[in-house]
């Protein structure tokens, strides 16, 4: 496939397999899921549930930005949790970057998983659009 090029940043965990943080192909961007690994450390962040999302949507944050998009260009999330218990603190940080008021939410799956890598409570992975009519062309990854 030709078109398929590597997105990757070093503010945000590197890959510790053989998988990129994101693959560009045509017009939308695929995410590898995100748990909360601090990209300065490596190390699983401390503080919970909302701990980790923040710190998860701040590394897919920075994984888009390597692409020249936002959060605002995310048609859909995946969204894996070690426990659904901790649905309503993850959905409270999740609205905050991903619907504030005007901003029309992608769509969602969520489910609750056995693991996660490093024992994580949430892994979170998105695909995103990378052109919006009106709106420039990326430059080149």
């Amino acid at each position: 496939m030709s078109d398929k090029k590597a997105v990757s940043t070093k503010n945000a965990p590197a890959a510790i397999g053989p998988y990129s943080q994101a693959v560009r192909v045509g017009d939308f961007l695929y995410s590898s899921g995100q748990v909360a690994l601090d990209p300065a450390t490596g190390a699983l962040v401390e503080g919970g549930i909302e701990a980790q999302t923040t710190r998860v949507l701040e590394n897919l944050k920075a994984v888009l930005e390597a692409a020249e998009i936002g959060l605002e260009n995310v048609v859909k999330t995946t969204v894996f949790l070690k426990d659904m218990g901790d649905f309503a603190a993850m959905n409270a940080i999740y609205a905050k970057y991903f619907a504030p008021d005007g901003v029309v939410a992608p769509a969602r799956s969520t489910v609750e998983v056995a693991r996660l890598p490093k024992d994580a409570l949430v892994e979170i992975e998105v695909i995103a659009k990378l052109k919006w009519r009106g709106l420039p062309e990326i430059g080149k990854l």
